[in-house]
């Protein structure tokens, strides 16, 4: 069987290409940039392609795509934030017609406005959205769920309904990963970590091992459909990730919290001034962060172990924070 991933030359992408190879499977990797080292990929052969100037008019045929592409920061216009995510979904959907599409989707799909307490799928995607990221990825699922269920629409002349798989991770960490921990080290401040909540609020969170493992369940495994949450084994505080986070990286900090409650509005005035100083670089204090941050964000993960065959591990920041 030959598997096609897109987004191969970012953090997830990758691991998902050299899950793929360890297990001796046929990979095709594509990538935004023009190279990445072989080893990144996991030897697969790599093919430079933007997913939103369209669909790759010359695509071998693959039993399966991993769709891990992407924009992957919650700050940008509107309108890039959804030529990556929408867009490049549907050119992706039209590159590859006849294999089981496997979509990594974002627990951002979930209702940001209230605490999302072991939420199942059938909690999203929420019809409202703090931001373009979260509403540009909510239209990508659903334009995947219209494919699977029938009623999308396909370039390829034959049924419309086809095999897709829907994953929700929710604050993908790991070796390699340039997103979630950096930001997260870089607002420490001399020996404090800002923070917003109590600490004791519960979070799930999705080791990049974990989620390369659901992807290959997804592409190569016997359950052709479906939507379902991916996760490490069990949540954990805020408190003791951030703990964690800081003693993998030897800093000697401590997480110091602010009431939820003035933050909202401190995030709004901090995104209204880098919007008006056409900042490109996100504040270290959006709404979005605070949403993610502030309440309990915890995720039933049933449906995929007992579906999927789906056995995540712990926790753990054990060379995570190295990029």
């Amino acid at each position: 069987m030959k598997v096609a991933v897109t987004g191969a030359s970012g953090f997830v992408g990758g691991a998902v290409c050299r899950a793929l190879r360890d297990h001796g499977i046929e990979t095709l990797a594509y990538g935004r940039r023009a190279a990445v080292p072989p080893g990144h990929v996991g030897g697969a052969p790599y093919r430079s392609w933007d997913i939103t100037r369209g669909p790759l008019p010359d695509a071998p045929e693959a039993g399966a795509v991993v769709h891990c592409a992407g924009s992957v920061t919650d700050w940008g216009p509107a309108a890039a934030l959804f030529a990556a995510n929408l867009t490049g979904t549907r050119n992706v959907l039209d590159t590859f017609p006849r294999a089981r599409f496997v979509h990594v989707s974002t627990a951002s799909v979930y209702d940001p406005y209230r605490p999302t307490v072991m939420a199942t799928e059938e909690d999203g995607p929420a019809p409202r959205h703090l931001n373009a990221y979260g509403a540009s990825k909510a239209a990508a699922e659903r334009a995947v769920l219209a494919v699977m269920r029938g009623h999308g629409r396909s370039s390829w002349r034959g049924p419309n309904r086809r095999e897709a798989i829907v994953l929700r991770p929710h604050a993908v960490y790991g070796p390699g990963d340039t997103t979630l921990l950096p930001r997260v080290l870089s607002s420490v401040r001399g020996p404090v970590l800002p923070a917003v909540g109590n600490g004791r609020q519960r979070v799930s969170l999705t080791s990049v091992g974990n989620l390369a493992q659901a992807c290959l369940l997804a592409a190569c495994g016997p359950v052709g459909t479906g939507v379902y949450n991916v996760t490490d084994a069990e949540p954990v505080t805020l408190d003791a990730a951030l703990r964690a986070i800081l003693a993998e990286r030897g800093v000697r900090a401590r997480p110091v919290y602010l009431p939820a409650l003035p933050a909202r509005p401190l995030a709004a005035a901090v995104e209204g001034a880098f919007l008006l100083a056409r900042r490109p670089e996100p504040p270290r204090l959006t709404r979005y962060a605070i949403g993610h941050l502030a309440v309990e964000r915890t995720l039933d993960i049933t449906a995929a172990c007992r579906t999927l065959g789906y056995k995540p591990e712990e926790t753990d920041f054990t060379g995570a924070a190295r990029w």
